[in-house]
């Protein structure tokens, strides 16, 4: 196993990786911004170092401070986490160059899936369902008007080298698109150094479905499950959880053999998720992208499937076997994760700030990964999430209620924090049902 592991990220993801780690007798390193210096995450590893200011660009995407603390600290290994470095294929070829381990995926493998275009091309060519759309970038508008009109409105504009909900407009008729063509070329130059954009049939009414998918030592790619994804805030997921209610088992089946598919064509090794569009009407999946790291998302699978994914992708990374029977895996009961954001419960804005109080739900079923604790102050420097929230019961009825108590049991105060809008969301009459899709939250306000 790994001897000793640098989490290159922040907040509950490296504070949850350094927790697996620890209990494995991996020696843990944490990188941490001035800004982050009295985080949990820095306090409980073994080690830490500042790798530069609060601005991300000068401390968590800066390559050679990461390299250096590693070198520094004698790691032997690095864990990227989610965002910043973790789907950089440049950075992952760096670190294997530096004669470290990467706990990720072969840096082939994010190039191949990090281009949205590339990524449809290589999915149809393995015989995974893909929507109608452009198999190559929108060069003008005229192409896009183009494309439109082949694959009929509303369509999707999306930037082909995007991700996370951003870099995506919608368009229902070709003054729409020409405007939102402008917008989202512009948006993709400036967030991702590349313009290209791509052209896909719109869906009004689908929902968000994704697999979890584990790369393996040996070469096999396995299939955990679904997770649903489909409460969104701006293309932002808000909530999951699993099973997905909208799933028959044969759709379940071809789901999950599709995913595994996906990851073969492009010899996947370690985590991954494969994120699809699911339209109820027709019962038909269309992928989306494959995302090459774990996702926020990862412990509504490990609820259900009863394992530690973190420690799997540290396995993986070091070529050992997982610790589960690959082949006895049961999905059981039922998990639902709530992102709780430092945003207003009604228009989502960003709401930072010091944190006056902060006490975590707790019992049987309830799980809390958290960036933060009492004192500390939410900055407006990254991402608002301060925690995650996941309940586990025997069935999705018991679940949500289980849902229901963390969320009032769960104190906080200072920021402004989106807990308001769980409550509100858990007694809404269509989540509850399990018959909703992504514009559930749009039309709660």
């Amino acid at each position: 196993m790994i001897e000793s592991l640098l989490v290159a990220n922040r907040g509950e993801i490296a504070r949850r990786i350094i927790r697996t780690a620890r209990s494995l007798g991996i020696r843990t390193i944490a990188v941490y911004s001035e800004a982050d210096a009295e985080l949990p995450f820095v306090l409980e590893a073994d080690e830490a170092v500042c790798v530069g200011p609060a601005n991300p660009a000068q401390s968590y995407r800066n390559t050679q401070a990461i390299l250096d603390a590693a070198k520094q600290t004698g790691a032997q290994a690095i864990h990227p986490g989610y965002g910043f470095l973790s789907e950089n294929a440049d950075f992952a070829r760096t670190v294997a160059e530096h004669g470290l381990i990467w706990v990720g995926p072969d840096p082939d493998a994010i190039t191949a899936m990090g281009d949205k275009i590339n990524a449809r091309n290589l999915m149809a060519a393995a015989g995974v369902p893909v929507a109608p759309g452009t198999a190559d970038p929108a060069a003008t508008v005229d192409d896009a008007l183009s494309a439109a009109k082949e694959i009929g409105f509303p369509v999707m504009v999306k930037a082909a080298a995007g991700g996370g909900g951003m870099g995506m407009a919608v368009a229902n008729n070709a003054d729409e698109l020409t405007e939102q063509y402008e917008k989202v070329r512009g948006f993709a130059e400036r967030m991702f150094g590349d313009g290209a954009v791509l052209i896909e049939r719109y869906f009004p009414r689908v929902r968000h479905v994704e697999v979890q998918i584990l790369g393996l030592a040996d070469g096999t790619v396995i299939a955990l499950g679904e997770r649903e994804c489909s409460v969104q805030r701006r293309n932002q997921k808000l909530v999951e959880e699993s099973p997905s209610p909208a799933l028959t088992p044969d759709q379940r089946e071809r789901l999950l053999a599709a995913a595994v598919r996906a990851g073969e064509a492009v010899g996947y090794r370690n985590a991954g998720t494969v994120e699809c569009l699911f339209d109820p009407a027709t019962g038909d999946f269309f992928f989306l992208e494959m995302n090459t790291r774990l996702q926020v998302e990862h412990p509504v699978t490990e609820a259900v499937f009863g394992i530690d994914l973190v420690e799997a992708q540290l396995r993986v990374a070091a070529g050992l076997p997982v610790q589960f029977d690959p082949a006895g895996l049961v999905s059981r009961g039922h998990a639902i994760e709530l992102r709780v954001n430092a945003e207003d419960p009604k228009r989502f804005l960003p709401g930072p700030g010091a944190i006056k109080t902060w006490v975590e739900p707790a019992g049987e079923g309830v799980r809390v990964d958290s960036g933060y604790a009492e004192g500390n102050v939410v900055t407006p420097n990254y991402d608002s999430l301060m925690a995650k929230v996941i309940v586990y019961a025997a069935d999705r009825a018991e679940a949500i209620i289980k849902a229901k108590e963390a969320v009032a049991a769960f104190e906080l105060t200072g920021p402004k924090n989106n807990l308001p809008f769980f409550a509100e969301l858990l007694d809404n009459a269509e989540f509850i049902s399990g018959d909703y899709d992504t514009a559930l939250v749009s039309r709660m306000r």
